[in-house]
């Protein structure tokens, strides 16, 4: 009975997906997309000094270790033979700054993050004074106080504004992306700065770190990212598709750091963790896939054609379009990034991004600090009680709008309101919101790239509450499709490593995902009401900007 089953669930690809908050290790069967198991462990976040966000880059490797162990424990009770397991591919939070000892194999300091919690900062901290373009690729974009002073001595050494970080890198100059920790770091931390000099310093975004370790470590470890990662660094040049000089002198960053930048898709080198015990069943398995998180829910999305488009929910939203081969560049505050590049004779796909600051964090923010719901989950019942706001239009501008206004003075509002209104009403229109604000970011989308989207594909922890993607669906107009599969950024990792050369057990074609089906929720209100609802949110929109007048005239937003 046990060879039978082995027999039908054909070659296995495992995924790293190591975020924020938690690392995870999920194995997929390739032949149908099937997840057959995972296992997720928290990581802790270190808040050194307010505004500074970091881990520890062992805990992180350690957690990896567990994942890896843990299921394969797990396949091994289901009677899944893990020597079936064909390649492995990494996914992870973008940005996150790493620099170790290549000797030794030690972290030089922790890893720097972004902070990605609301915090007392606004949208103008976020971009240096002067600058012409504001950062719109984080979820939830605070203040990163740690770097701010870095990027504002590097702004004077730009002439006229930004566009010189722009033009090469698709990113505006920002606490945010990599380059400015990195020098941070250099300039801060005296065993980084001796590490260089010695020549003994490597640095990386997360994936690097983990392949690196993977692969051997001070061993022999493989030292690469992958294009999506380096995209995030504001270091690489998103047309040669390679590390740019100009901007490495620009930040002062020795280029002998940094790490050989590949494909998303081909094989890095060989998994080699033999000192663990029951993870050292996939010893010489190849890791043969890598993609920053958000490219990779594009690439489990499946959203290879141009104008096709991914949003996650999450304590932000994340919206990735594919722009084909071509980059475009936002006239909206949207970000041009690269996709993907599965294969390393395959062409390279771009992508605009945008973000909600405020997604899930609103529904927090009705439980933490308004007291209305117990959990997260009770809010779709007291929406689903009314079935309406009654009018109640709800704008969170906690920390100023985002895109594509970038107006600092906004604050949030709550509108609209009659005796009539009730806590489940407010409910309701805190799920508007999260829809509104996705519709203002796909407007842009549609403005830069002027390609119209048909549909809207949806993941992350917020697409379960069906009253939020029906709202979805009748605010955009269009059909929201969500996977019956969520975990589509693992996925998106899995599909990289087992298309790669010298793998080739995954098929990246439609058909080829038979276990995912597709939830599809249509418009089911017509058009004009569709255009009065929005029609009444901007007007909302506007009513929330002027509240701090003070910090109007210090931003650097358009």
């Amino acid at each position: 009975m046990a060879s039978a089953k082995k027999a039908v669930l054909g070659p296995l690809v495992g995924a790293v997906d190591q975020g924020t908050s938690s690392t995870r290790f999920l194995v997929f069967n390739s032949k149908t997309a099937e997840l057959l198991s995972h296992h997720q462990v928290e990581i802790k976040q270190e808040f050194p000094r307010e505004g500074w966000v970091e881990q520890d880059p062992k805990e992180i490797l350690q957690s990896v270790y567990e994942c890896i162990e843990k299921t394969c424990e797990k396949l091994g009770q289901l009677n899944i033979d893990i020597s079936n397991i064909k390649a492995i591919g990494v996914s992870n939070q973008r940005e996150t700054t790493v620099v170790w000892d290549k000797l030794t194999g030690e972290p030089l300091y922790n890893a720097v993050a972004a902070p990605v919690s609301p915090g007392p900062s606004d949208p103008a901290a976020v971009v240096p004074s002067g600058s012409s373009v504001p950062a719109a690729g984080a979820s939830s974009v605070w203040l990163d106080l740690r770097t701010q002073s870095t990027v504002e001595s590097l702004s004077k050494r730009i002439p006229g504004n930004n566009n010189f970080v722009k033009s090469k890198t698709g990113l505006p100059l920002s606490t945010y992306f990599s380059a400015v920790k990195l020098r941070w770091l250099l300039d801060n931390v005296r065993k980084v700065q001796k590490a260089v000099e010695e020549d003994r310093a490597l640095f990386g975004t997360i994936d690097s770190w983990l392949i690196w370790s993977l692969t051997g470590g001070a061993s022999g470890g493989v030292h690469c990212t992958d294009v999506t990662n380096a995209s995030r660094t504001m270091l690489f040049n998103i047309h040669s598709l390679e590390w740019d000089k100009e901007l490495c002198e620009f930040f002062e960053i020795p280029m002998k750091i940094l790490p050989n930048v590949r494909s998303s898709s081909e094989i890095y080198g060989l998994m080699k963790i033999s000192h663990s015990p029951k993870a050292g069943a996939l010893e010489g398995v190849p890791i043969s896939g890598c993609l920053g998180d958000q490219s990779a829910a594009l690439v489990g999305q499946m959203c290879f054609q141009d104008g096709q488009a991914k949003n996650t929910y999450g304590t932000g939203c994340f919206l990735l379009c594919n722009t084909g081969r071509k980059c475009v560049f936002s006239e909206h505050g949207l970000l041009t990034t690269v996709a993907y590049k599965l294969g390393r004779d395959k062409p390279v796909y771009y992508a605009l991004e945008g973000s909600v600051a405020i997604a899930g964090a609103v529904i927090r923010w009705l439980r933490d600090n308004l007291g209305i719901i117990k959990s997260s989950e009770e809010i779709e019942k007291l929406a689903k009680e009314v079935g309406t706001s009654y009018g109640c239009y709800f704008v969170p501008a906690f920390s100023g709008l985002y895109a594509p206004y970038w107006e600092p003075s906004a604050r949030g509002i709550i509108c609209g309101l009659t005796q009539f209104t009730n806590k489940c009403h407010i409910a309701f229109a805190a799920l508007e919101a999260v829809c509104f604000q996705t519709r203002e970011i796909l407007d842009a989308m549609n403005r830069d790239c002027g390609i119209p989207l048909s549909h809207l594909q949806v993941d992350g922890g917020m697409t379960n509450n069906k009253i939020l993607m029906q709202l979805q669906a009748d605010i955009l107009y269009i059909p929201v499709v969500k996977p019956s599969m969520p975990e589509t950024t693992a996925l998106g990792a899995a599909m990289a490593a087992g298309a790669a050369e010298g793998v080739g057990v995954w098929s990246l074609e439609p058909e080829d995902l038979s276990a995912v089906t597709m939830e599809r929720f249509e418009p089911q209100i017509n058009a004009e009401e569709s255009e009065i609802r929005y029609s009444t949110w901007k007007k909302a929109v506007m009513k929330s900007m002027g509240w701090v007048t003070t910090q109007s005239s210090e931003s650097g937003m358009p």
